[in-house]
């Protein structure tokens, strides 16, 4: 897959290189601002029950 990708891109290795680097930075972009925060409410990282575990070691 990255193989393709780099043979499609533009340009010699220093333009594929930064073209790259702008895509990853994109994508990291659209994950943080659109994907993780979408996602945060249906993950349990609320759910702690390490609380209730040491209570019941008392």
């Amino acid at each position: 897959m990255y193989g393709w990708i780099w043979r499609h891109l533009p340009g010699n290795a220093w333009v594929k290189a930064l073209i790259s680097l702008v895509l990853v930075l994109a994508v990291v972009f659209v994950l943080f601002q659109y994907v993780f925060p979408w996602a945060e409410p249906l993950l349990p990282f609320n759910d702690v029950t390490v609380n209730e575990g040491m209570a019941a070691l008392r």
